[in-house]
């Protein structure tokens, strides 16, 4: 036996680039906000910001202002190690900022209802059956928010909530718009429905292509969850189911983008 010969490494895998890889995934907690443009749309929009973690030593001059922004507003800003924010993050994409701010307040349909008419306007909700992606929740606000929506509709159980990597990709717009949250979806189409609103449920087998549903009324869009679209019985509930034309050989749509693709037929039909 060759006594100078290397002993052989272990072999433990390939590495991972992933610094957070190792971390357990933690659980989110309503009201941390991560991220730039979701810290800056909360202090722009006026919601309480009652500490704010920033990167200590990092000259970048935006993350300073904006600091500085939250510190006018009255939040207490703590400077610490990346490490510690790192450790705080629960998107993996902090942008050397984290805040703890007042934890969303809901509201209910009323609310919604209250709002297109301030507005003039015939109402445009989405109604989101039970998506546990806060990646398509956030997304799905965005376009929202964007596209002129009154309010979106989610469920208590079941459902991501208004979490920190949901207002991340949400871009700030969870600041501006409202997010009832509801026990039970079934008894909201129901009670929607009674106070005049049309509600369309989303299918690839839908009785009408999009283009043939009358979005220009009062109206709400059904969304399904990622996995099984929409529950049998909120289906039932909807008024029609429509279908977003499809040209490709994979069969259905992202539920945000979907989304995204009727609200804006309806504000093609509102112009």
């Amino acid at each position: 036996m060759n006594e100078n010969r290397r002993p052989q490494r272990e072999n433990r895998g390939p590495r991972r680039a992933d610094k957070f890889a190792d971390r357990p995934q933690m659980e989110e907690v309503e009201g941390q906000l991560e991220g730039r443009n979701a810290i800056a749309e909360a202090i722009k929009s006026g919601r309480t910001i009652d500490k704010v973690f920033v990167a200590d030593g990092d000259t970048d001059r935006s993350l300073q202002r904006l600091a500085a922004q939250a510190k006018e507003a009255g939040a207490v800003v703590v400077p610490v190690d990346r490490r510690k924010l790192d450790a705080m993050s629960t998107t993996r994409a902090h942008q050397g900022i984290i805040a703890m701010a007042a934890a969303h307040d809901y509201c209910t349909l009323d609310d919604i209802l209250e709002e297109a008419a301030s507005r003039g306007q015939a109402p445009l909700i989405v109604i989101c059956d039970e998506l546990s992606d806060p990646h398509n929740l956030g997304a799905i606000l965005r376009s929202a928010e964007c596209a002129g929506a009154h309010g979106v509709v989610i469920p208590k159980r079941r459902s991501v909530g208004l979490t920190a990597t949901v207002a991340k990709a949400s871009a700030g717009a969870v600041e501006y718009m409202k997010v009832a949250r509801v026990t039970n979806i079934s008894a909201a189409i129901a009670e929607l429905k009674e106070r005049g609103v049309w509600v369309y449920g989303t299918a690839a087998e839908g009785s009408i292509p999009m283009y043939q549903a009358d979005l220009k009324g009062p109206a709400a869009i059904v969304i399904g969850n990622e996995g099984d679209g929409m529950s049998p019985l909120v289906r039932k509930n909807c008024d029609q189911m429509v279908s977003i034309p499809m040209n490709g050989r994979i069969s259905s749509l992202n539920a945000s983008a979907a989304a995204s693709i009727l609200l804006y037929e309806a504000v093609r039909q509102r112009i």
